[in-house]
């Protein structure tokens, strides 16, 4: 798979809905909700549907960033997640991470069936397997503890897969669904209960106080009592967070499986950098689709592969699996791990009165976004959840968090640090392929170079303008990433993902030509 006509996520062929305004004055409301995605929206509706004034803002259109990119499973079953949860947060905070959870999963079903939502949404079992006979313990000690936590878990070794596993566990009652469609219906609802959403409204500033203050590039404010930060990676981090989350990336493979038994649940396993599998209606002539997801890597980081490659590699996977599948799309998708296996949803820092985030989702947003935005709604109501605490942001677990901790600084310490370093080549500019990207030194500087088919060469500055980490080039999307904290650039340095909020800054190659080439992504 190399056409790149084929790389658009199948949920973004979904109608856009109507075209919504960029704010164009000041305004007030009692809560100003900054992101568009299922956290965002989720909030925004479950305050509205108390009565509350709320504004939504997005940078772009809502439901298409990170949302409308997921493999949109909707599962309290997370990898393997619940040993590792009891070992940090204990038996009851794995029992409250649980039921919080599939709270979640049934409440998304509950509101399909509230507002006659149509959006393929289909009941069945969650998997989490390994295909290694020395990893089937593993797969037993997370039955027992996702079971111990309240779930609907058991072991398993008979799966409805066309291929043979060592041994899975199996969650019942877990759900997929299309999240744009359910998305796009939550937001009509949304302003039909009174509340605004302004789209291609960037959020550049944020004073806290007696009312909160929010302030867009535009230089229109929203005024408000609350404010929820729901950006994916918090664009205002006052508690630090940035030292407690490790983006990462995850491509995303999918086509119409020939006819005749198809996957009969949503799968997944952590081996090979993370395989996932979940079928969905819209193919021809009734055929359903696949969809795999897998090949987890840091954005931007140099030395873990070429992004090609690893469609290549994720492709083939597929192919050999699902013996006739035809790939016809492709995407990529990208989400924050905490280092205690929790997200951060409440509290924006430990002095915050009226400031709350969502974050931290390391893969299950559909669950975990539709769980903040209940939590989130009841807090700024003024009504705790037996899951504030679990939950809540300002946390910290000195000594269990210790060696993630450890070496997620280590890792940005190297790559703020070392990827200033020359590398091993010094190929001139010349050298960059069409369609290639390189950071090359030109004058003492580094810039961020792409060549376009058409051979024109594109320079910006390689400084990410969020905390100052080198950019590299993601050859399969065409983009600069940074390695430290995710924020990902178009070829002309324009925002695509936070955490950054100004684009890399436009330098000039006509009196600097001939510079060396320092890594490639």
């Amino acid at each position: 798979m190399t056409d790149q006509s084929r790389s658009r996520s199948l949920w973004m062929e979904y109608a856009p809905g109507p075209d919504r305004p960029a704010l164009d004055s000041s305004v007030q409301t009692e809560t100003v909700v900054v992101g568009g995605g299922v956290a965002g929206l989720c909030t925004a509706w479950e305050l509205a549907r108390a009565g509350h004034s709320v504004v939504l803002l997005e940078a772009d259109r809502i439901a298409s960033g990170v949302t409308g990119h997921t493999t949109a499973k909707l599962s309290a079953l997370h990898g393997m997640a619940y040993a590792r949860i009891r070992a940090i947060h204990g038996a009851r905070g794995a029992r409250l991470y649980a039921h919080s959870q599939q709270l979640a999963v049934d409440h998304v079903a509950e509101v399909c069936q509230e507002l006659a939502i149509d959006c393929d949404l289909e009941r069945l079992p969650a998997y989490t397997y390994t295909e290694d006979p020395a990893k089937a313990d593993e797969l037993r000690e997370e039955a027992e503890a996702a079971r111990a936590a309240g779930l609907d878990a058991s072991y398993e070794t008979d799966l409805p897969l066309p291929f043979p596993v060592a041994g899975a566990v199996r969650v019942m009652n877990q759900a997929q669904f299309h999240p744009r469609k359910y998305l796009l219906a939550l937001a009509a609802d949304l302003e039909r209960l009174g509340g605004r959403i302004f789209e291609r409204t960037r959020v550049t500033g944020l004073r806290e106080g007696s009312p909160c203050k929010v302030s867009t590039s535009s230089g229109h404010t929203v005024t408000a009592r609350d404010v929820v930060i729901a950006t994916h990676y918090p664009v205002f981090d006052r508690a630090l967070l940035f030292t407690r989350l490790e983006p990462k990336r995850e491509l995303v493979v999918a086509g119409p499986l020939p006819a005749g038994p198809e996957p009969g649940g949503v799968f997944l396993t952590p081996e090979g950098g993370t395989r996932s599998v979940r079928t969905a209606p819209g193919g021809e002539d009734g055929r359903r689709l696949l969809i795999v997801t897998g090949e987890k890597f840091t954005p931007g980081a140099v030395g873990e592969g070429e992004v090609e490659e690893r469609y290549a590699r994720l492709a083939s996977w597929a192919r050999e699996r699902f013996d006739g599948v035809e790939l016809t799309h492709r995407w990529a998708t990208q989400d924050n791990w905490t280092t205690d296996h929790v997200p951060y949803v409440g509290r924006l820092h430990a002095g915050a009165r009226h400031t709350y985030v969502a974050t931290g989702f390391a893969g299950w947003g559909m669950s975990g976004g539709v769980m903040a935005g209940a939590l989130l709604a009841s807090r700024i109501r003024g009504r705790e959840s037996a899951w504030t605490s679990l939950y809540d942001p300002v946390r910290l677990h000195p000594l269990r968090e210790a060696p993630a901790l450890l070496r997620l600084q280590a890792q940005a310490a190297r790559h703020f640090i070392g990827d200033r370093v020359p590398g091993a080549h010094a190929d001139s500019t010349d050298d960059i392929e069409p369609g290639g990207g390189a950071v090359v030194r030109v004058g003492g500087r580094r810039l961020a170079v792409h060549r376009d088919t058409t051979g024109r060469l594109h320079a910006l500055s390689a400084r990410c303008t969020h905390l100052g980490c080198i950019v590299h080039f993601n050859d399969g999307e065409q983009a600069w990433e940074c390695p430290c904290h995710g924020s990902r650039f178009d070829i002309d340095g324009k925002v695509v993902q936070g955490p950054a909020l100004r684009p890399l800054e436009q330098a000039d190659l006509t009196e600097e030509s001939g510079g060396t080439r320092e890594g490639t992504a």
